[in-house]
């Protein structure tokens, strides 16, 4: 018998795995897709978590001293934490209880202890600024660049004695907590783009480092919204299960997420310069 002629299939499964790989194909080429891959091979949570640590062992007993200087105010480091983490009253009295009295730690810092403290926070701003060299790709800087941690960390601490100088949301207005918000978010951006062109010494323009900037500062207030949902109800609820060790938890995982947020920010502000750059060259040929 003759063969039956068929109509053709047009939603076979060759169709509908043409279709995929065409959809994969424009998710890895998108700016999405782009920043997943690059995110892996630079190991972006690792090196999220990494930060999450040093800034808990070296940054955090650096800014406690600091913060337990500033006399005018006396409520030292945990005003510093409740004002990035956004909690609530009880979570904010067990961060207070978690990390004492703020004059007890510059009663028992000696001058030794003050600059072993200091050296250990220039370790940190070594460890952003290896962070900020893999997102760009770049070689690690010379040993004689040492100074532009110093630099980094005193501005860094400068920044957050003035962050906390705001008004708390239970003290202020609608309209000031907007303004306040704002603020902070303008004074991200611009320290995340100071501090990019710092540490990399120079070797990326001013131009280029902006939309990473921008990204990070809409992250951190991202992650702070994200904070006052989640981080500050766990604050609570682990302090009663784990008593001051889930507080430090919830506290590391924080930090966890603010590492995230530099570095991925960074790397995609990377990538959305590079498709800056790409369109600007597509159109200067077509002209």
């Amino acid at each position: 018998m003759p063969p039956t002629s068929r109509a053709p299939n047009h939603g076979g499964p060759a169709q509908h795995g043409h279709w995929f790989l065409r959809l994969h194909r424009r998710l890895l080429t998108s700016v999405v897709g782009l920043a997943w891959n690059r995110g892996r091979e630079m190991e972006l949570m690792h090196r999220a978590m990494g930060f999450a640590a040093l800034s808990f062992l070296t940054l955090v007993p650096l800014l406690v001293v600091v913060a337990a200087a500033d006399l005018a105010r006396g409520e030292g480091f945990a005003r510093w934490l409740v004002h990035g983490l956004g909690v609530s009253e009880v979570s904010e009295e067990e961060i207070e209880r978690l990390f004492g009295m703020p004059g007890q730690a510059l009663q028992r810092t000696t001058a030794l202890g003050l600059a072993a403290l200091a050296a250990f926070g220039v370790t940190f701003a070594s460890a952003v600024q290896t962070g900020y060299e893999r997102v760009w790709d770049l070689p690690p800087a010379r040993w004689h660049t040492m100074w532009r941690h110093v630099v980094w960390l005193a501005v860094l601490v400068f920044v957050l004695l003035l962050f906390v100088t705001a008004p708390s949301p239970e003290e202020s207005s609608a309209v000031e907590t907007a303004l306040v918000a704002a603020g902070d978010a303008i004074g991200a951006f611009i320290f995340f783009w100071f501090s990019q062109r710092l540490l990399l010494c120079g070797r990326i323009r001013w131009r280029a480092l902006a939309p990473g900037a921008a990204a990070t500062a809409l992250g951190l207030l991202g992650l702070r919204v994200f904070s006052q949902l989640v981080f500050s109800p766990l604050i609570a609820s682990n302090a009663v299960t784990y008593g001051p060790f889930g507080t430090v938890l919830v506290l590391q995982s924080w930090l966890v997420g603010v590492g995230f947020v530099v570095y991925g920010a960074a790397l995609v502000g990377r990538l959305v310069h590079e498709q800056r750059v790409r369109r600007r060259l597509t159109d200067d040929g077509l002209n």
